[in-house]
């Protein structure tokens, strides 16, 4: 069971850097520090976009519109800890696991 956890906890850890990656580039591109027509950066903007959409589309469609301001992967980032406290303290206690 431990096994199942930690795998958890690692892939919710990756998720987490996704969406910061995600997040930091989409202000890179915004501003135009990087060059959206250099294949590399579209391509990399690509896959961060197809990696976190699915799960930050349905935040969007609650949250009120901010004028520009997306806080959206904030909100993800939070339900991430949650989950994983969660994990920690409610679950894995309950198989006779320590904390990860």
């Amino acid at each position: 069971m431990y096994a199942v956890f930690f795998i958890i906890h690692q892939i919710l850890d990756i998720y987490w850097w996704i969406i910061i990656l995600s997040a930091i580039f989409s202000w890179l591109y915004a501003f135009n520090v990087v060059n959206p027509r250099n294949q590399f950066v579209g391509s990399v903007g690509n896959m961060l976009f197809r990696l976190t959409e699915p799960a930050l589309r349905p935040i969007r469609r609650f949250l009120p519109d901010l004028g520009g301001i997306d806080i959206s992967p904030i909100i993800l980032l939070l339900a991430i800890t949650f989950i994983k406290v969660f994990l920690n303290t409610s679950v894995q206690p309950l198989f006779g696991i320590g904390y990860i």
